[in-house]
């Protein structure tokens, strides 16, 4: 009888590779943070054929391993054993005390630098912890200026964006803002991402389910561990482009001519999108004309304003305007959105996680198309350029006010107005005679 090994809750289904590389069942390192529960598994032997199977990938993390940070994990849950999960039931720990927090800001806002300066103040002197911020925070004459407040900063551990990597130095995150400071904070973490907690203080706050008011408790209960957890999964996406060039030729006499045979080469840029990958038309009049290739396969060519490829959490921004429909985190999948289709039977589509998007401009497109990740790095697709989208296996572990359903809920009423309407009126028994 063979054994199949099954995640707990502190992994997905996806996290199951093929069996025939697995010849022998090892027991389970009990330093690591994950725990697998093994069950016997009753069927006949499969045959493997001679064709090399692709590895499925865990969206969670680097299988065996799933990791937030340095510190941060999921806590283990011995009696999960089915690969559906309760939401409720993720929960985060730590597997030693955290030491260091990364606090980001909304720069420019003249309301956040009192609670900045009260939740800074509070990490270094109460909790004694080391503060990372932004170099550019510092900048700032209302922060640098003030005496009060100068024994804090020097305290302060500063990065820059895109030249210093943090990413093994924070053990947690504070956002404070609005949902675009969390997209900014997922930006920063190309591979594992610290636990982010996340202050509404901005002027959208779906992604943001915390008060100020009590920042102090709330800071506490996170540091002690074992609070309530959402995996936001995020967009693998990279982008493949075209590079001509003209091959320079010299002369009999040593001369360069400009006018040399034309060579191609190729560049590659990798992105993590927490929202959406948007391609569009630009500032062109005509419509984009893009083909949409699913795991090698040409599925449609999306013709009108562009197209929106969506994680379950940016199916609530950009793509819920174009008519797309409201998935849960929780829910692995990625949503493709047609930007008004030049096809009234073209509706957004829901397909798994574990498949590979692929967008080309069409060969009988009339212009370029433009792409941005999560609103920004907005560039130009050329012919012969490629996006390539698949669920990244780094997620953003986002800690919960409740769990994961009250909250999603929560925003939907509060910042959406979820389903608002006028309701209908109570029909007595004298009303229904008529």
């Amino acid at each position: 009888m063979k054994a199949a090994f099954a995640p707990s809750v502190n992994a997905t289904a996806d996290l199951l590779t093929p069996h025939s590389s697995h010849n022998a069942l090892t027991k389970p390192n009990t330093d690591r943070c994950l725990r697998f529960s093994f069950f016997p598994l009753r069927r006949k032997q499969i045959s493997v054929s001679s064709r090399v199977s692709k590895r499925t990938q865990s969206l969670h993390g680097p299988s065996p391993v799933t990791t937030f940070g340095p510190k941060a994990c999921m806590l283990q849950n011995p009696h999960a054993v089915m690969h559906i999960q309760d939401p409720a039931s993720q929960r985060l720990t730590w597997n030693k005390p955290p030491k260091s927090v990364l606090v980001i800001k909304k720069i420019r806002d003249a309301s956040l630098l009192q609670p900045f300066k009260e939740l800074c103040r509070f990490l270094t002197e109460v909790k004694s912890m080391i503060v990372y911020v932004e170099k550019k925070v510092l900048e700032d004459p209302a922060i640098s200026g003030d005496e009060n407040f100068a024994a804090v900063t020097k305290k302060f551990c500063t990065f820059r964006e895109d030249l210093d990597d943090i990413s093994n130095r924070v053990d947690f995150i504070i956002c404070l803002g609005g949902d675009g400071t969390l997209l900014y904070a997922s930006s920063l973490f190309q591979e594992s991402v610290p636990p982010v907690m996340s202050f509404h203080l901005g002027s959208l706050g779906f992604l943001t389910p915390f008060k100020f008011e009590n920042y102090q408790s709330q800071v506490n209960q996170i540091i002690e561990g074992n609070a309530a957890i959402v995996l936001r999964s995020r967009l693998k996406v990279r982008v493949l482009k075209e590079n001509w060039e003209k091959k320079a030729r010299v002369d009999e006499k040593g001369i360069i001519l400009t006018n040399g045979d034309i060579e191609s080469s190729r560049k590659a840029m990798q992105y993590q999108v927490l929202n959406e990958v948007v391609v569009d038309r630009g500032p062109s009049s005509y419509l984009s004309n893009v083909d949409l290739f699913l795991d090698g396969h040409l599925i449609t060519t999306v013709q009108g304003d562009g197209v929106i490829v969506s994680t379950p959490t940016g199916s609530t921004a950009y793509a819920v305007a174009a008519g797309a429909s409201m998935i849960h985190p929780n829910v692995p999948a990625i949503m493709i959105t047609p930007i008004c289709p030049h096809s009234l039977s073209f509706r957004p589509i829901v397909v798994p996680a574990g498949v590979e998007l692929k967008i080309m401009l069409s060969c009988d497109a009339r212009n370029t198309a433009w792409v941005s990740f999560d609103g920004r790095k907005r560039q130009e697709i050329c012919h012969g350029d490629s996006i390539t989208i698949t669920t990244s296996c780094f997620p953003v572990p986002s800690i919960c006010f409740r769990d994961p359903v009250n909250d999603w809920f929560e925003s939907l009423a509060q910042c959406l107005h979820w389903n608002v309407r006028k309701k209908q009126n109570y029909l007595s028994s004298e009303d229904e005679e008529f």
